[in-house]
């Protein structure tokens, strides 16, 4: 597909991690090695998308100070932006990781949006596609929870992944209407769709495919932790694991994987090469300091290590 992907963040973050000896409660804390990057959901598929060499821009909306120090750190990677005027101040996240490497992840909430802002973000950024969108991040309160829906509505059929959290997740997997063409969730985000315990791959795929079946997505891909991801698709149930790799920082590994998966999609690969390589971007990511996502060269070698594994054979 020659067409650029466009990621699309209504919520996004200003990232700051940063470490410390021992988080306590009660003595001022002195924190080292910080670092900040532009992130949100979105923003960080974008980032993964031009790190590994794809044709991408970035839909944001940004306000205030912070928003302008976003932007400044996303254009400084060569990403390539189209930027929407949001109300208030854009958000921030905090990582601080300890010397145990505990991390602790603090996020603050976005401003909210009056409703009539949603249609109009709703309007520009079908403006503004031309191929594959990919839908990833927390909305803001003020957006309607069928704004996935709606897009896939006004996409058609084929475009839109998705990769949301919370009551647009909940609406989208509960009435299912026009499919998405991927939806993405974390492993607790399935559990909680499911009502239970997913214990091992096998469950989390058959929960997958019971989505693909009742039509709330052509492509269902979940994450299992430290087993890898599982995919439900048409040509059938898959699960890659990745090799063992030194855990740094899970800051950003579900947006790695949303956007290699995204990319090899765009690329033409077939849906179980695309598992493949999001399976390597997100154990490359974890392997990174605070925010830093994937390098290329890392998920080029650890994709060739990946296990993939046919769950319905």
């Amino acid at each position: 597909m020659n067409d650029p992907i466009l990621t699309v963040t209504l919520n996004p973050a200003l990232d700051v991690s940063a470490r410390i000896a021992k988080l306590v409660a009660g003595p001022k804390l002195r924190l080292h090695a910080p670092m900040r990057e532009a992130g949100g959901g979105g923003v960080n598929v974008a980032r993964v998308i031009h790190e590994l060499g794809g044709s991408v821009c970035a839909w944001l909306a940004l306000g205030g100070a912070v928003g302008a120090q976003h932007l400044a750190l996303l254009r400084a990677q060569g990403v390539a932006t189209h930027v929407f005027d949001a109300p208030g101040e854009t958000r921030q996240s905090w990582a601080i990781t300890d010397e145990t490497a505990q991390q602790f992840r603090l996020q603050m909430p976005g401003d909210d949006w009056p409703a009539a802002l949603g249609a109009r973000a709703l309007d520009d950024i079908v403006a503004q596609a031309r191929g594959i969108v990919v839908l990833s991040g927390s909305q803001p309160n003020g957006v309607s929870d069928s704004f996935p829906q709606d897009l896939a509505r006004r996409l058609g059929e084929g475009r839109l992944i998705v990769d949301t959290s919370g009551a647009p997740l909940q609406r989208l997997v509960a009435r299912p209407d026009l499919p998405a063409f991927v939806l993405r969730l974390d492993q607790a985000e399935a559990e909680l769709q499911a009502g239970c315990s997913l214990a091992n791959p096998q469950e989390t795929a058959r929960f997958a495919q019971d989505m693909r079946k009742r039509n709330v997505a052509d492509l269902v891909a979940i994450a299992c932790g430290a087993d890898g991801n599982v995919l439900a698709s048409q040509a059938g149930l898959f699960h890659c694991r990745p090799p063992q790799v030194p855990v740094r920082s899970k800051v950003g590994a579900g947006d790695s994987f949303t956007g290699a998966f995204s990319l090899a999609l765009a690329r033409g690969d077939t849906a179980a090469q695309a598992l493949v390589l999001g399976t390597a971007a997100a154990a490359a990511t974890v392997t990174s300091d605070g925010t830093a996502l994937c390098k290329r060269a890392d998920v080029e070698q650890l994709a060739q290590n990946c296990q993939l594994l046919r769950l319905d054979a």
